[in-house]
């Protein structure tokens, strides 16, 4: 078996040329035989080399030598390939990109990858990370190490490696869920080879300060701990009454009692509270039919207008305990169990109003409105892998066998909301006109400056009790193999059965309904590699997600927003009880260039998601759930990653889709694209090093427009003006960063986002409103110390 970091990989995996990283204690083990076989100048050459390694001994093990943005291997040691050699689209994003890119929080850097949009909600959607993979919801396939975390949390980077991203259904790896793809971020582990410690503090503008501190502490040969701590502080950029704060902390203690064993054990903690800014709004469009159609763009000129007491929290606690044991020089046993609780909860200030009228050629009048909730979470996971090569024949095997227990609580409740601020107009809403808090006239014109606007409403605010509570329990079994026939020809299948236990008990106006049933799914996923080249491959897949009835998103009984609708009736069934059943093909190709360190991907895909869970009557209100959407989206994903140059590197990727309503409950939107979908995305992310201290960079991210409505489902539509209702206007933004090697030990890097200062917006709710703003201009100081 070899070792990669702090995973280990069955011995297949070394290939000629290519040999994977052991850390500098095996590379000096090796300068003697070197230094046997170069001249003079060679052996000063691979001496220069090794003392980049010893400095950048905190650098993620998972890269590819001597290319900073290409990952050789994924972090799950399910994967038994090679990324270039692996047969799925995964896009991997190392932690030299992710700190160069200037992001921080997950959302923001899953944002800017092509095929990925953010996802927006009303009171059914706590406001915490939630994703759009390839046009279907991923907030609940976010995997840490590659066990499901779940909760509606926010996510940083500060503990993390490398994000891994895998695009198209792929079940059998995560189980329920996964319909677009699954995101799978592998945090730093403390590691046996050597003492390090890495110091960041960073400042900027809009009142920026982020401090992290990795240590890593080798007390011997067996025993080794790790801490990673964080703090971060910053206004949003030019809207700075809105603020996000945030308090961190990774421990990992690593213990090899013998060369066959080792325990690897993490605590993980994240306070994340935000004063949330959720933008703006784009009028409905206007006209008397097609041929006389006005469509709106976004009002960029709103203000901040977040009111005192506003708050979105989050916080998360894990706690993991893994052991790997090497039975044989080809069996390895891994057990990982991870126990954690989540709390989110939130009181926001939303738009309403804001509507265009021909007629007066004037706006009405923009007021403000509550938006508030909470979710608690608890789990265990439990995951158990073997990992075994061998032969049968001429046909070499690499086989894992695992099975996982999993067991989640998910409680969602409200908030008790007293406005006391004095009232200033009258609102219409669907009890009838009613007193509310206007910030503008009929013609936009704001009614109070930046030293009242936030103190309007003056809310009264405690938490109240539940209205659902969702828990599922699901055993499961996978078996996965990979066939290399020849040297040319690999093939792969796996299958994976999850059985689980439903249960949700959902409160609605003084009454609990308690619905429960049980089910087991089915999974698999099959391909064929063919190789062409010693440096391509090219690959035909095929995959299947299945998911629980209204388990995506863990919203329990808000059928507005994803979740289950449950009528007052005990034996009502949610549609047939048949999970919502998703299927992949996928015609691909790779290519590992330059001596490994460049690589070139393209992909065509389907993906045909059947039985969609789809609301039935009143959204707002029980009125029922069945199985009766289908959709379908379509595409081709390009990427190149590595070393273009010796001194150019990058991360290019792109990606031209279309998605289309094949079946729904409502035939009226049959044949129409889904919403919060991107047609066509790209993301570029460039790295020159100018001189042995100097490098400088720059990102672009486009995302063409958008149209708002129910998640999964089509668009919203208007079909008088046939025309699609609210659209989200396509943006192109782009970034900055220079850096310098101060010392031997100290760096310098700046950042500035934004650097056109556009106006963009990466997503709206159905309604036209929860228009989320990008964030504005920014530029940052960072100064890294390595010691």
């Amino acid at each position: 078996m070899t070792r990669i970091g702090n995973i280990k990989r069955p011995s297949s995996l070394r290939r000629s040329g290519s040999a994977l990283a052991f850390g500098v204690s095996a590379a000096m083990l090796a300068m003697p035989a070197m230094a046997q076989e170069q001249d003079e100048e060679e052996a000063e050459v691979q001496l220069d080399t090794l003392e980049i390694k010893d400095y950048t001994a905190d650098s993620n093990p998972y890269t590819q030598d001597g290319a900073p943005y290409k990952a050789r291997v994924s972090g799950d040691p399910r994967r038994v390939k090679p990324l270039a050699e692996t047969p799925a689209t995964i896009t991997v994003l190392t932690e030299q990109q992710i700190e160069e890119s200037g992001l921080t929080d997950l959302r923001d850097i899953l944002d800017s990858q092509p095929g990925i949009t953010v996802g927006t909600g009303e009171n059914g959607n706590a406001f915490g990370d939630r994703y759009i993979i390839r046009g279907h919801e991923a907030r609940s396939d976010v995997f840490v190490d590659g066990l499901r975390d779940p909760g509606m949390t926010t996510r940083e980077s500060f503990a993390v490696d490398q994000i891994e991203i895998t695009k198209g259904p792929s079940s059998t790896f995560a189980g329920r869920g996964a319909t677009g793809g699954a995101v799978n971020s592998i945090t730093k582990q403390a590691r046996t080879e050597y003492d390090f410690t890495r110091i960041d503090f960073g400042i900027g503008t809009d009142d920026f300060w982020r401090g992290t501190l990795d240590a890593n502490f080798r007390a011997s040969d067996a025993i080794a701990l790790r801490a990673n701590l964080l703090y971060a502080y910053q206004e949003v950029p030019n809207r700075n009454f809105s603020d996000r704060e945030r308090w961190g902390a990774a421990v990992s203690l690593n213990l090899e009692p013998s060369d066959t064993v080792r325990f690897l054990f993490d605590y993980y903690h994240l306070t994340a509270e935000d004063t949330p800014d959720i933008g703006g709004y784009v009028p409905r469009p206007t006209g008397s039919g097609p041929g006389d159609v006005t469509v709106y763009s976004p009002w960029d000129e709103v203000p901040s207008y977040a009111q005192t007491g506003d708050f979105l929290n989050s916080t998360v606690d894990t706690v993991t305990g893994r052991v790997f044991i090497e039975l044989g020089s080809n069996l390895t046993l891994t057990n990982s169990a991870r126990y954690g609780e989540t709390e989110n909860g939130y009181v926001l200030t939303g738009l309403r109003g804001g509507a265009y009228d021909p007629a007066t050629a004037t706006f009405a009048p923009v007021t403000l409105s509550s938006h508030q909730g909470w979710q608690d979470v608890s789990y265990f996971v439990d995951q158990l892998n073997l990992a075994t090569d061998f032969y049968t024949g001429s046909l070499f095997h690499q086989v894992i066998l695992g099975a996982e227990y999993s067991d989640y609580d998910v409680t969602n409740g409200t908030y008790d909301l007293t406005n006391t601020g004095a009232t200033n107009c009258l609102v219409a809403g669907r009890g009838g006109v009613a007193p509310g808090y206007c910030i503008t006239d009929e013609n936009r014109n704001l009614l109070f400056g930046d030293d009242q606007i936030h103190d309007l409403l003056q809310r009264d605010i405690v938490r109240d009790s539940w209205d659902s509570q969702w828990s599922v329990e699901t055993l499961s079994f996978y078996l996965m193999d990979t066939v290399d026939v020849t040297s040319w020809l690999t093939l792969n299948g796996g299958v994976r059965i999850d059985s689980f236990d439903y249960s949700n008990l959902v409160s609605s106006r003084g009454n609990v309904t308690d619905y429960r049933y049980s089910d087991t799914l089915w999974n698999g996923h099959a391909g064929i590699t063919v190789k062409p080249h010693e440096e391509g491959i090219v690959y035909f897949t095929w995959g299947t997600a299945k998911n629980i009835n209204g388990g995506e998103s863990d919203l329990g009984g808000n059928c507005g927003y994803g979740g289950i609708c449950v009528p007052n009736d005990p034996s009502y069934s949610i549609g047939d009880g048949s999970a919502e059943a998703t299927t992949n093909f996928e015609l691909g190709t790779k290519w590992d260039l330059f001596d490994d360190r460049f690589l070139v991907t393209a992909a065509l895909f389907q993906i045909t998601k059947d039985g969609v869970f789809e609301t039935a009557g009143d959204g707002y209100s029980p009125g029922g759930s069945l199985n009766t959407g289908k959709n379908r989206v379509r595409g081709i994903e390009l990427g190149v990653v590595g070393n273009l140059t010796d001194r150019l590197s990058g991360q290019i990727g792109a990606t031209f889709m279309d998605s289309e309503v094949l079946e729904s409950a409502d035939p009226d939107t049959v044949g129409h694209r889904l919403s919060n979908f991107a047609n066509n995305q790209a993301s570029v992310q460039l790295r020159y090093q100018a001189t042995d201290a100097f490098a400088f960079g720059a990102t672009a991210t486009y995302k063409s427009e958008m149209f708002t409505g129910q998640p999964d489902a089509a668009a919203g539509y208007d079909p008088v003006l046939e025309v699609y209702t609210y659209r989200v206007p396509d943006f192109w933004t782009f970034d900055a960063f220079a850096s310098y090697q101060l010392t031997d030990n100290f760096q310098a890097r700046v950042n500035v986002t934004n650097v056109t200062d556009e106006d963009y917006y990466l997503a709206g709710y159905r309604s036209g409103h929860f228009l989320y703003k990008g964030d504005e201009r920014r530029a940052t100081l960072t100064l890294t110390g390595r010691f």
